[in-house]
């Protein structure tokens, strides 16, 4: 996978995908809610939240992505919904560095929440 195909699917939950791309030392900063340091404390996180994906169907949206060199920059919004109901939508902005080696170094999320 290309620096921005690891990136996009992240962002738009598909975790697993990239647990090969995820550097031992990455960390996954949320801004404003948390931190995660270590490639086990980030795959641990993107288990929970994949839990709470599975319990409602999610409608992600792609508006932009900025890559060069070893960083991307994917923009987009994440409508979550239940019975047909809105629980939550979220716009984003997620800033990956890679290393060297093609892998995520570090992560920081911007998410915000619609009232």
């Amino acid at each position: 996978m290309t620096k921005t195909e690891i990136a996009k699917a992240f962002s738009n939950g598909e975790f697993e995908k990239t647990y090969d791309y995820i550097a031992e030392n990455a960390e996954w900063i949320v801004i404003e809610e948390d931190k995660f340091t270590g490639k086990q404390a980030i795959i641990d996180n993107c288990e929970q939240v994949g839990s709470y994906f599975e319990s409602v169907t999610t409608d992600f949206k792609t508006l932009n992505i900025i890559a060069e060199g070893n960083n991307v920059v994917i923009i987009g919004t994440a409508e979550f919904l239940r019975d047909g109901k809105r629980v939550s939508f979220v716009s984003a902005c997620d800033v990956y560095e890679f290393n060297d080696a093609n892998q995520i170094q570090k992560i920081t999320s911007y998410c915000i929440q619609k009232k």
